[in-house]
């Protein structure tokens, strides 16, 4: 398998969610959060361009920001 775990928000309630994992082949990002779905807020997005069918808009706590950092300073998934 080629994701490695990084991180689940530390304020979770046991569900396992959000988490962080990155791709040790390509370096990428897997992220796995709360789906956002309020229409005012998935309007906001879409002013920048319109949202693919095949992408989601999802939110994780800005606790969890270290994760990011963590996963994009790994070294070992540099490409």
């Amino acid at each position: 398998m080629t994701l490695r775990f990084i991180g689940v928000d530390p304020g979770t309630d046991g569900n396992n969610c959000p988490s962080v994992w990155v791709d040790e082949i390509d370096g990428s990002l897997v992220i796995q959060g709360w789906e956002v779905t309020d229409p005012a807020e998935l309007a906001q997005v879409s002013e920048r361009g319109p949202i693919p069918n095949h992408e989601k808009v999802i939110r994780i706590p800005r606790r969890m920001a270290h994760f990011l950092t963590e996963a994009c300073d790994d070294k070992a998934a540099d490409v």
